[in-house]
Order: structure tokens, then C-alpha cells, then sequence
């Protein structure tokens, strides 16, 4: 009998294809997305951002207009609204302790986004919702005892013993830490069904510009609000359950010494961040081993003849990855085209970047393999080998 590694990969190359994909391998059966009713037009942050804030100072106007030009995003969605800012006009006032009122309207908001997105899976997935039998729950907006997690649970009806696993602060990696816990938990309990749902918001950052902080002025040009959800299992049920990703082979590694590099802490005033100038190059500089590392469990040596769903953390990133792999400009096309509609919306965004592929992979000729990657605070690359069913 062939063996398998604790990550799923068989070891005598043997595959026994049900449905398009190999028996007991875990796989995508469904995708939701949501959104805040707030559509941020990048072309108007600039106005609106100072003008919320009170800010006329020159200088920040002038940088925050460079950096919105440079991420090329052009719209997002955000749970901020002139309803919020008349209602705790302290959000908008330097120094002022609003950790409290900003939990508020985080711990409701990613909730109902998170709802929104799992429902939208779920009907997608054309199943009942007491099938689900574990929650992967992500987010890095909100704090509270019980989780996001229980509240989601209850909203959407489902059963009172569903295994529920919670996530949090993880950042922008977040997102495929999610699936891969999910094909651990469905390749190890046969028949389960795993929903992973993601909700963020930036409501915790929201505050007055202020040179001091050069951080709070790239959140407000690059970062969104929205939730996410996939349905992950193995063994789909033919004719009620269409997969189109199958989850081969996950890695998770961190970079000894970086855990500098992103740094996020919580303050009365919210949640402050702090990110190096050097994060692109620090990726760019372990990326190609990373891969290499997931593709041989394939036998893949070209990066040209997969498919790549990656996080798009910033524009500098993917330039960096496009050019140090030598990727052909249409392998990041669907990272590039989530961060043009939606901004970087933490661990929702790698969901968006799927969405966007599975449209590309239906075209005839698609590739097979690819690649799912995320970066985040560790430095921790998050990496998953995956495998078109469609």
C-alpha cells in the first residue's frame, strides 16, 4: 500500500481520480464573497479621507495622492461611514481612547459580513447547512470572548456539536492558513465538510494622518473591508457537489528574525501597524526555494506551466515575484485585476484572487497545477499546491 506525508502527498505517485480528483484528497466545493455597502473609489479617498479626518496639511495630501496612484487600486468597500463618524466623531480625533467604540462596530460588522459571504457559499454549494461539520473562522478585526466564530455558527442554523476552530491576528496569510487547516481537518474525518469563512474590516486602524505614523497613510491608499468563504471536503458527492481545486500538498514556514518586519499592537486608540520598507525584497528572497519546495511534490521545474493565486499584498510584491521567478505578465493577472477591485483586504483577498481564477482555468487549455501563496507578519509564507479540476 502506497504511503502518504502528514500533508497528504503520495508518495508513490499513484492517483486514484474520483470525480476528475484523487480519492480522499480534500478540494474547493464552493465559493462566497461579501462586502460592506460602502464603495470607496480610489480616484475620491484622497478628498474624503482628509476631509473626514480634518487634515489640511499639505504634505500628507500630497504623499497620501502618490501612494494611491502607486497601488493601483481603484476601488474597495468599507464599513466606515459618515453615519459611524457623526455617531463617534471621536474616531476622527487624534490621541483619542476609541479601542472600545471601534470594537463595536468591528465585532458586529465582520459578523454580518461573515454571514453574508457563508451564505452566499453555501447556496452555492447546494447542500443544507447542518451538512457543514467544522468552522474555520479567520479574522484580525475583532476581539471578544465568545468568537466571531459561535455568532456565525448560530446565525447560519447550524448544528450545535459543528467543530469550530478560530483564527485570529493572523493577517494577511490568514486567508490560506484557513485551507489549510480545513484539508487537514476533511482528509482526516471522512465525509466532513468544512466551511472557511474570513471577514476583516479596518475599522480598528481608522484614525487622524500623522507623519509620526507613515503606516496609517498605506492602510488608507491600499487596505478594504469584505468577507470570504469556501466549502473544503474530500470525496465529492457525485452530482450534488462540483469541486474545482483540489488541495495537494501545504507548507507553512516562517523567516527566522523578521517577526519585526510586520508588526501590529493593540493600543486604547485601536490597533497600530508598523511595516519595513524591506518586506518585498525579504519575500523576494526566499520565494523561489518556497516554491521549488511545493512544486517537487508534483515533479514541476517550470513556474511558467502553473497556475498562481497570490495574495496580493501590494504591487511591489508581485512586481518583485513576477520578475524574480520570471513570471509571463498573465500568470499574476487575477492577483493583480482582486487588488485593482478590491484593495488588499487581509485574509479575504487570496478568496477573491480564486474566484478570479477559476473563470481563467474553465478556459480550455488551462494549466493543471498551481500554486496558492500568501505572505504575512513572521515573516510567514502560507503556500498551498493545488490542482484544476475543471
Amino acid at each position: 500500500m502506497a504511503g502518504s506525508d502528514v500533508n497528504g502527498a503520495n508518495q508513490s505517485g499513484n492517483k486514484s481520480y474520483h470525480r476528475g480528483g484523487r480519492r480522499g484528497k480534500a478540494a474547493v466545493l464552493a465559493l462566497g464573497k461579501a462586502f460592506p455597502d460602502q464603495v470607496l473609489l480610489q480616484e475620491r479617498l484622497v478628498e474624503g479621507y482628509l476631509r473626514d479626518t480634518k487634515c489640511d496639511d499639505p504634505v500628507m495630501r500630497e504623499k497620501l495622492e502618490r501612494l494611491c496612484k502607486n497601488t493601483t487600486v481603484k476601488r474597495r468597500f468599507t464599513v466606515m461611514s459618515k453615519e459611524i463618524l457623526d455617531k463617534y466623531p471621536e474616531l476622527a480625533t487624534e490621541g483619542s481612547p476609541t479601542i472600545k467604540q471601534k470594537l463595536d462596530i468591528a465585532n458586529a460588522a465582520v459578523v454580518e459580513m461573515a454571514v453574508e459571504a457563508s451564505r452566499a457559499c453555501i447556496a452555492e454549494w447546494k447542500r443544507p447547512a447542518g451538512d457543514i461539520t467544522h468552522i474555520v473562522y479567520v479574522s484580525s478585526s475583532e476581539i471578544r470572548l465568545p468568537g466571531g466564530d459561535l455568532y456565525l455558527a448560530n446565525h447560519l442554523g447550524l448544528r450545535s456539536n459543528v467543530g469550530r476552530v478560530m483564527l485570529y491576528f493572523l493577517g494577511c496569510y490568514g486567508g490560506v492558513t484557513g485551507l489549510r487547516v480545513a484539508k487537514d481537518i476533511a482528509e482526516n474525518n471522512p465525509g466532513s465538510r468544512v466551511l472557511v469563512t474570513t471577514s476583516e474590516t479596518t475599522i480598528l486602524g481608522f484614525r487622524p494622518p500623522n507623519m509620526a505614523r507613515p503606516y496609517d497613510l498605506v492602510g488608507a491608499a491600499l487596505f478594504g473591508d469584505g468577507a470570504a468563504a469556501v466549502v473544503i471536503g474530500a470525496d465529492p458527492v457525485h452530482g450534488m457537489e462540483t469541486p474545482f481545486m483540489e488541495l495537494d500538498y501545504a507548507v507553512q514556514q516562517f523567516l527566522p528574525g523578521t517577526h519585526n518586519i510586520i508588526d501590529g499592537r493593540i493600543s486604547e486608540e485601536g490597533i497600530n501597524f508598523k511595516l519595513g520598507r524591506d518586506l518585498p525584497q525579504m519575500i523576494e528572497g526566499h520565494i523561489e526555494g518556497f516554491c521549488r519546495m511545493l512544486m517537487a511534490k508534483a515533479g514541476l521545474q517550470h513556474f511558467n506551466e502553473l497556475f498562481w493565486a497570490v495574495h496580493p499584498g501590494g504591487p511591489a510584491i508581485l512586481n518583485r515575484l513576477e520578475s524574480s521567478l520570471g513570471l509571463r505578465p498573465e500568470k499574476l493577472q487575477c492577483s493583480r485585476r482582486a487588488l485593482m477591485d478590491y484593495g488588499n483586504a487581509s485574509s479575504n483577498t487570496v478568496f477573491y484572487v480564486m474566484d478570479y481564477m477559476r473563470e481563467e482555468l474553465r478556459k480550455e487549455g488551462g494549466d493543471e497545477w498551481g500554486l496558492v501563496l500568501a505572505f504575512g507578519p513572521g515573516i510567514t509564507f502560507e503556500g498551498i499546491l493545488v490542482r484544476n479540476l475543471q
